[in-house]
C-alpha cells in the first residue's frame, strides 16, 4: 500500500516489532546507569534494601563525601592531564602511521597493532612496573601517560587507517603533481578530509584513558592518582560505601557522556567508515 508520496507504508506489526527491538536493546544499556544515578542519591539503607526502593528521600550526602572527604579535584586534574596528553601524543604518532599503513598496504603491521590492543592490559603491567621502578618514574605523569598510550595509540591507528583508505589516493597525487610533497599533501588535504575519523579516534581514546583504573592503581600514588581511584577509596575490607561508590561513578562518567554527546555525529560517521572499509 502506498501513500500520497509514493512511499510504501509499513504494516503496524512491523512498526511494533521494531519498537520492541529498540526497547530490548536500549534497556540493558541504560538501566545500569539509571540505577547508578538513583543510588547516588540514596542512603546506604535504601541502596541495600530489598525489594529495591524506587520512591525515597534523596540526599546529597554521597556527593559531599566525594568532593569533601576525597581529593576529588586533584584526581580530576590528574585524569585530564594524563588522558589529554596520552591522546595528543597518540594522534601525533598514530596519524602518520595510519596513513602509511593505508597507502602502502602494511596489513601485517595493522594486525600486529590490533593484537597489541586486544592483549589484556595486565600483561603489560608487570614490565611497566619494573621499568618505571628502576628508572624512578613511579608516581609520575610520564609513567601514566606512556601506559595509557598503550590504549590510545592502537585505537587511533586502527580507526584512522580504515578512514584513510576511504580517501582516494588521487587527491594527494594531484597535489604532488602540482609540486607539493607527500607530507604537505597529507597535512593540507588528507587530514582535513579525515576530520570525522580523527574526532572519533580522539573521543574513544580519551574515554578509554579516562576510565582506565588498573594502571593508575599500580603505577601511581597519592600525587598522580586518577578519577577511577575515587571509586576504589569507598571500598574497604569491612564495608563498601555504596552511596559514595555510586556518587563517584556518576561524577566520573558524566564528562565522558557529555563528550560523546557533543561529538556523536562524528563518532557514528567515523565508526561507519571503519566498519565498511575495515
Amino acid at each position: 500500500m502506498t501513500g500520497k508520496t509514493g512511499k510504501m507504508k509499513r504494516p503496524f506489526g512491523f512498526k511494533l516489532l521494531f519498537f520492541i527491538l529498540i526497547i530490548v536493546i536500549v534497556i540493558p544499556t541504560i538501566f545500569p546507569f539509571l540505577w547508578m544515578f538513583m543510588s547516588s542519591f540514596k542512603t546506604q539503607v535504601d541502596i541495600i534494601s530489598w525489594p529495591p526502593r524506587l520512591i525515597f528521600n534523596p540526599t546529597m550526602r554521597n556527593f559531599q563525601k566525594v568532593f569533601e572527604e576525597q581529593n576529588f579535584l586533584l584526581y580530576l586534574k590528574n585524569s585530564f592531564v594524563v588522558a589529554f596528553t596520552a591522546v595528543l601524543l597518540s594522534l601525533i604518532i598514530g596519524l602518520p602511521a595510519a596513513y602509511s599503513i593505508a597507502r602502502f598496504g602494511q596489513k601485517r603491521l595493522l594486525m600486529l597493532i590490533l593484537v597489541a590492543r586486544l592483549m589484556p592490559g595486565i600483561s603489560f603491567l608487570m614490565p611497566w612496573y619494573i621499568l618505571f621502578s628502576r628508572i624512578r618514574l613511579m608516581d609520575s605523569y610520564t609513567a601514566l601517560i606512556l601506559s595509557h598510550m598503550l590504549i590510545a595509540l592502537p585505537v587511533v591507528v586502527w580507526i584512522m587507517s580504515a578512514y584513510f583508505e576511504s580517501i582516494p589516493p588521487e587527491m594527494e597525487a594531484s597535489a604532488m603533481v602540482d609540486g607539493a610533497t607527500r607530507q604537505r599533501a597529507f597535512v593540507s588535504i588528507i587530514l582535513p578530509l579525515s576530520m570525522p575519523g580523527a574526532v572519533t579516534a580522539t573521543t574513544l581514546s580519551f574515554i578509554y584513558s579516562w576510565n582506565n583504573f588498573m594502571f593508575s592503581q599500580v603505577l601511581s600514588m597519592e600525587k598522580t592518582r586518577t578519577l577511577p581511584i575515587a571509586v576504589y577509596n569507598f571500598m574497604s575490607y569491612a564495608e563498601v560505601d555504596w552511596g559514595g561508590v555510586m556518587a563517584a561513578a556518576v561524577a566520573i562518567v558524566t564528562p565522558a557522556i557529555i563528550l560523546t554527546m557533543i561529538f556523536q555525529k562524528y563518532v557514528v560517521k567515523g565508526l561507519t567508515v571503519g566498519a565498511v572499509k575495515g
